[in-house]
């Protein structure tokens, strides 16, 4: 399949005309998308043919994905980095309990937790590229800072603030996602630029390895946060100068171009991009059920993580590797998260539509079959052990889904936001509650954490399944609602007028 472009018609449809007291200038819209102001002209695309719809796919494909990719991997690596740092001599160093280590690990996420919703209404402020550069810069700043630390107290601090920094990434990369990309393109995207996570683990394994290889005037532990926060910082500042805001404002793009790429999302009905903050939205997403079902699959499916990503290299080195070993253990598990994921969204892709939440479900299976062999397994049998250890990373792909499901069933930008943050506040609760699940005194099968895993993978599964049901109701009560009554105007004028999916019945869940 070519995942580059889908079909388009020849020639666009007539739009209905634009009235021009909704435009201000491109980047301010008084009610309605930022989009709108790319057709105040009045001019409609003709001739559009699938070749050229094509090549601006691809062209915007090139320009989009590298970045997020890139920052992907770094932001996975910067959350391993006490990982690494813990087997190359930290908690002896300053002198961490076993207690003060599982803080450490869970502090970050109090800083991201904080600042999540403040983060998220300053995307839709100011724009989207810059402040998300901005913000990778500083988390490898204050990732820098923490080879500075000398006790406990003080990489505490550096860590909730290098949390808030990273607060903005995850809801960014959604954003961006839905403004530049159809609902049928969404998950293969997502799925593209969350590879890098397992690229992130691999490359992770590699730099830890070198780092733990380097014989300096600092410990090794110093250098893993030194080199990896320079890295992260010099790649934020590439994001600043690069990185589009928008497709309505992308310096890439022709005028012509500007308004494909706008038009070939109007079936999304959710609109581009809206720089007004609307209190009705806010106050919509906080009552809506489906943005607390995402907060909770948020924190279901990153308890295992907080756990695992935290106390995976000190599983490894429990099956009696040494450390450097240990280190490059991590490569094979971060290479099986990636195909998993690209599995996923490719599968996804081929069936019929409204199959994200099977296919979620089904790879939150290895991940159970993974933990039950890590439970049950002998501690003998190594092999057995690790070939378990490494089945767990399979949830990434099933978050995946999860994030492609959320990006492509909320509409209106302010709810948007509001529902991106939602859900990354039950992943930073996921990822606090993860790591005090492992015992030191129950080391090196941290029995109690892997049960937590089992636990809460049988929880999402029953929140998707929730999710699916419900979701298809309400397009079959939509359905009926509009049976015969239904203008062939109307889905053009509700495209852009920044509605939410509650209040746009010509909006259709995909589940």
């Amino acid at each position: 399949m070519d995942i580059a472009a889908e079909a388009s018609p020849a020639h666009a449809p007539k739009r209905p005309p634009l009235h021009l007291e909704d435009v201000e200038y491109p980047t301010k819209v008084n009610h309605g998308d930022t989009a709108l102001a790319l057709f105040a002209d009045g001019g409609d695309l003709q001739s559009v043919e699938p070749t050229e719809l094509k090549r601006l796919v691809r062209k915007i494909d090139w320009h989009i994905l590298p970045f997020l990719s890139v920052c992907y991997a770094f932001y996975y690596i910067d959350k391993t980095t006490l990982s690494y740092a813990a087997i190359f001599g930290i908690k002896e160093d300053l002198g961490l309990s076993g207690e003060e280590y599982s803080w450490l690990s869970s502090v970050f996420y109090f800083g991201f937790l904080v600042w999540a919703l403040p983060t998220n209404f300053l995307l839709q402020r100011f724009p989207v590229g810059k402040y998300l550069g901005i913000n990778i810069f500083l988390w490898g700043l204050f990732l820098m800072l923490q080879a500075t630390a000398k006790n406990f107290t003080q990489l505490t601090v550096l860590r909730v603030i290098s949390g808030a920094a990273e607060a903005c990434s995850d809801p960014a990369f959604m954003l961006i996602t839905s403004m530049w990309y159809t609902r049928r393109q969404q998950p293969i995207r997502i799925g593209l630029w969350y590879t890098a996570n397992g690229a992130g683990i691999a490359l992770g394994g590699l730099l830890g390895y070198g780092i733990g290889q380097i014989r300096g005037a600092l410990p090794s532990w110093k250098y893993e946060f030194l080199i990896i926060g320079a890295l992260c910082a010099a790649w934020g500042i590439v994001i600043m100068i690069f990185l589009s805001d928008s497709p309505v404002t992308a310096r890439i793009l022709s005028s012509r171009e500007k308004k494909l790429a706008v038009e070939r999302l109007r079936d999304n009905q959710t609109g581009v991009e809206n720089k007004t903050l609307k209190p009705s939205q806010v106050l919509e997403a906080f009552l809506d059920w489906k943005v607390w079902v995402f907060l909770l699959l948020g924190l279901s499916g990153n308890i295992p993580n907080g756990g695992i990503s935290n106390f995976g290299t000190l599983i490894i080195q429990g099956f009696g590797f040494s450390t450097l070993v240990t280190a490059l253990m991590q490569i094979p598990y971060g290479v099986f998260i990636s195909i998993m994921i690209l599995i996923s969204v490719y599968v996804n892709d081929c069936l019929p539509p409204n199959n994200r939440c099977v296919v979620a479900v089904l790879f939150l299976l290895p991940n159970l079959a993974g933990a039950f062999g890590l439970c049950f397994i002998p501690e003998t049998n190594k092999v057995g052990r690790l070939i378990c250890y490494y089945l767990t990373g399979s949830y990434n792909a099933s978050f995946v889904l999860i994030l492609s499901i959320l990006t492509a069933n909320i509409a209106g930008h302010t709810k948007k936001v509001v529902t991106n943050a939602m859900i990354f506040l039950g992943v930073c609760a996921g990822n606090i509650a993860g790591p005090f699940f492992y015992k030191s005194d129950q080391a090196p099968g941290y029995s109690l954490g892997i049960w937590s895993m089992i636990v809460s993978n049988f929880i999402e599964i029953a929140l998707i399944a929730f999710l699916r049901v419900a979701l298809a109701w309400e397009n079959r009560r939509r359905e009926a609602l509009q049976r015969g009554n239904r203008p062939d105007f109307d889905r053009d004028q509700t495209a852009f007028s920044d509605l939410t999916d509650k209040q746009n019945l010509n909006f259709r869940y995909v589940y």
